[in-house]
């Protein structure tokens, strides 16, 4: 086991116009389960190849442990990486596949069969280690992958996308088998996805990156109550934070007509035009009478506990879409106006032009 560090780490793809990554640092806990979240092209694959070794470090360093990596070949660095695709030889067993690395190392017969065992053990592949890639569903298959790294006892795992290619069920299900195998072995792990649900129910801590800078590297929790700037405020949560833009005048935003309560913390840094956040279960329903942000219903998702209200709003600032969670008994029905509000504590104020958190 070992913790990881990136100092300053640039990866420059010949002939582009600017890095994919300027030059990341970021420290990873031994044993920790770090994951790295974004949109597509963000830089976050690149940077988990800069550490496997499959990307070129054009300056700065990475270190595993207290060795510096940034120059050692791929099969040198101790790592262990699990793809998208499985990468499985199909004319190959499950048992030979995951035994694979091991041969190639040279490891003792008898000491690869009790690896492969063990690691089959505790993936619930015992009784398919005779079969053949094409023989198992894809949720076994990457299990597989999975039981190839881990016989490897690496000191560190690096996961690229590994639940894109299955179904929703299925993805639900592994990410929870991935989560609690990494928390029982222990080992460092960096996993990529660009699913911020994904990416806030497995890690120990989540780095959010956009245009290869990282945004904010923090806890799931502080991610989703204390976002650092509007991307990460519209980035993480499912739905998205309902974002208004507004003005504000003596310690008070106004969106349009519409007063909307700020915490104290945020009056004395705001002026201008600012963004407030609100979170869809934040939102209280209220009358016409006691001043509320009117939301025409247009859409319910039903989801039996509860329900999201999709609605429209003619308050100038207001996006296009106001996202409400309400009862999943109790809801409003199509074509009704609803009146919300929130409490000033439950308020993320931005500034506009910045993107800076202006509340604390």
């Amino acid at each position: 086991m070992a913790s990881v560090r990136f100092e300053k780490a640039q990866r420059w793809y010949p002939g582009a116009d600017e890095p994919a990554v300027p030059g990341i640092d970021l420290e990873i806990e031994d044993g920790e389960f770090m994951v790295l979240v974004g949109p597509s092209g963000c830089g976050k694959s690149t940077t988990l190849r800069m550490l496997a070794g499959l990307e070129e470090v054009n300056e700065g360093h990475i270190y595993i442990g207290d060795r510096d990596v940034t120059s050692v070949p791929p099969k040198d660095r101790d790592i262990a990486m699990v793809f998208q695709n499985y990468a499985l030889y199909p004319h190959m067993s499950v048992a030979e596949n995951m035994a694979f690395s091991l041969k190639m190392a040279k490891v003792p017969t008898e000491e690869r069969k009790k690896r492969v065992q063990d690691a089959a053990k505790i993936l619930g592949l015992e009784e398919y280690l005779d079969r053949k890639p094409k023989a198992l569903s894809g949720g076994q298959r990457q299990r597989v992958a999975m039981g190839r790294a881990i016989v490897r006892q690496p000191q560190v795992f690096c996961m690229d996308e590994p639940l894109s290619n299955l179904d929703a069920k299925m993805r639900v299900h592994t990410r929870t088998d991935i989560a609690k195998l990494q928390q029982d072995l222990g080992v460092t792990t960096v996993y990529v996805t660009h699913d911020q649900v994904e990416a806030m129910t497995m890690g120990d801590r989540v780095a959010v990156m956009e245009k290869g800078y990282l945004q904010q590297v923090d806890t799931p929790l502080r991610l989703y109550d204390r976002p650092r700037n509007l991307f990460v405020a519209s980035f993480i949560g499912s739905p998205q934070m309902n974002l208004l833009e507004g003005v504000a005048v003596d310690g008070k935003v106004s969106v349009g007509g519409f007063e909307v309560p700020v915490d104290p913390t945020a009056e004395r840094r705001m002026s201008g035009r600012v963004t407030v956040g609100v979170r869809p279960e934040n939102w209280r329903i209220v009358t016409a009478a006691e001043g509320g942000l009117p939301v025409d219903v247009t859409v319910i998702e039903e989801l039996g506990a509860d329900s999201f209200v999709y609605g429209t709003c003619d308050v100038e600032g207001v996006p296009s879409n106001v996202i409400v969670r309400v009862s999943g008994r109790h809801h409003p029905r199509k074509g009704e106006v609803l009146y919300v509000t929130t409490d000033p504590q439950h308020v993320h104020v931005f500034d506009t032009d910045s993107g800076e958190r202006l509340s604390d």
